[in-house]
C-alpha cells in the first residue's frame, strides 16, 4: 500500500501501546526477538509514540541489531503529543526538542512517519505546530506526517494551512464506526488516508469473549477499560454479544479467526490504507496473516450489515467523545506521559 509517494506500508501494522507497560509486564528480549517473526512476515512497519514509555527506545535497539547483520529494518511510525499542560507553551522549539528525542531514541537520522495529536482546540496553537512539523520535513528530519484523532474539520485545517497530511490515525472498528461518516469521505477528496487502531477493540473483538457474560471486576488493561466503554455506546454488552456470534458464524464459515474478519471488515472501507494490529510479541502471527486470504462476500454483509444497521455506535464526528475530560471517555486518559 503506498501511504505518500515513495512510502509504502503493508495493510497491517504492528501497534506498540502493547509494549508500554499498561497491558501487564513484558518480556523486552522476547519482544525484541518476536519482531523480526513481523518482519520476515512481511509486516515491515510498527507504530509506537513518543508518550509509550520505552517503546522508540526498543525500536531503535531492535533496528541497530538488524542493521549490524545487514538485515532491513523496521518501518517506525511514531508521534508527536505534547502534554497536556504544556499546550499553551507548544512553539516550534517544542516540537524539534521532542522530534530530535525520537530521533535519538531510534537511532535514525530521519523519522518515517511522525504523527501529530493536540488534546484541546482550544488552545490555538496546534496548526502553528503542524506547521513546525512541515517545515523539520523539509529540513530532512521527517519523511512523512501525519495525524492522531483530529475530527474532519480540523483535519481540513490542517491542509488548508499547508500541512502536507499522508494519513491520519482514528479509531475505527465494526463497534466504532465514527470516521464513516465524515472523515473517510474527506480524506478521499483530499489524499488523507486512514491508519485505524482499536479494529479488534483492545482484544474484545475476539472468540474469547464470545458467550462470556459482561465482565463486573475491574478490566486487567487500559485497553479493556477504553473499549468496554465502546461497546457500551455501541448498544451494550447483548448487542455486542449479537455481534460476535455474527462475526464467529462468518469466519467459520471461511475457516478463519473471529478477529480475522473484524480486521477485514476495516481494510474494505474507504480510504482506509492499514489496520494497526497491537501484539506485544509473535505467537499470533498465523492468525494475523489470514486476513490477506479472507474476502468477504455478500452473504457476509448480509449477516453483519442488519447489526450495524441496528446499533449505529458512537455518534459524531472522529475523537469528539474522548475531547471531554468530564466524560466517561475523557476521564480515563493520561495527559501528560511526555515528560515522564
Amino acid at each position: 500500500m503506498e501511504l505518500a509517494p515513495c512510502y509504502r506500508i503493508p495493510r497491517i501494522v504492528r501497534g506498540g501501546w502493547q509494549l508500554a507497560g499498561d497491558h501487564g509486564e513484558v518480556d523486552r528480549e522476547r519482544a525484541l526477538t518476536d519482531m523480526a517473526a513481523f518482519v520476515d512476515a512481511g509486516l515491515n512497519t510498527v507504530d509506537g509514540a513518543d508518550i509509550y514509555t520505552g517503546v522508540e527506545i526498543m525500536y531503535g535497539e531492535f533496528n541497530a541489531r538488524r542493521a549490524a547483520r545487514g538485515l532491513p529494518r523496521l518501518q517506525v511510525h511514531t508521534k508527536f503529543v505534547p502534554d497536556y499542560g504544556d499546550l499553551a507553551e507548544v512553539d516550534a522549539a517544542y516540537v524539534r526538542r521532542i522530534v530530535e528525542r525520537s530521533l535519538r531514541r531510534l537511532n535514525v537520522e530521519r523519522l518515517d512517519l511522525v504523527q501529530f495529536h493536540w488534546w484541546d482546540y482550544k488552545v490555538p496553537r496546534w496548526l502553528e505546530a503542524a506547521q513546525a512539523l512541515a517545515t523539520l520535513q523539509k529540513r530532512g528530519l521527517i519523511a512523512q506526517i501525519g495525524g492522531t484523532n483530529f475530527d474532519t474539520p480540523h483535519t481540513e485545517a490542517l491542509l488548508d494551512g499547508g500541512v502536507p497530511l499522508a494519513s491520519m490515525q482514528v479509531q475505527y472498528s465494526l463497534l466504532d464506526r465514527r470516521p464513516a461518516s465524515m472523515l473517510a469521505p474527506m480524506g478521499a477528496r483530499r489524499g488523507v488516508q486512514l491508519l485505524c487502531y482499536g479494529t479488534l477493540a483492545g482484544g474484545f473483538l475476539t472468540e474469547r469473549w464470545l458467550g462470556q457474560a459482561e465482565p463486573v471486576e475491574t478490566l486487567s488493561n487500559r485497553s479493556l477499560v477504553k473499549y468496554k466503554l465502546i461497546i457500551d455506546e455501541f448498544g451494550g454488552w447483548a448487542a455486542f454479544q449479537e455481534l460476535l456470534r455474527a462475526l464467529k458464524s462468518i469466519a467459520n464459515r471461511h475457516d478463519v479467526q473471529l478477529s480475522t474478519v473484524a480486521i477485514r471488515w476495516v481494510l474494505d472501507q474507504p480510504a482506509v490504507a492499514a489496520a494497526i494490529v497491537g501484539a506485544r510479541y509473535g505467537n499470533r502471527i498465523g492468525n494475523t496473516l489470514e486476513v490477506f486470504r479472507l474476502k468477504l462476500d455478500a452473504a457476509d454483509h448480509a449477516r453483519i450489515d442488519p447489526i450495524l444497521a441496528a446499533y449505529l455506535g458512537p455518534g459524531g464526528d472522529t475523537y469528539n467523545l474522548e475531547r471531554d475530560k468530564t466524560g466517561p471517555h475523557g476521564r480515563i486518559m493520561k495527559y501528560d506521559l511526555n515528560k515522564s
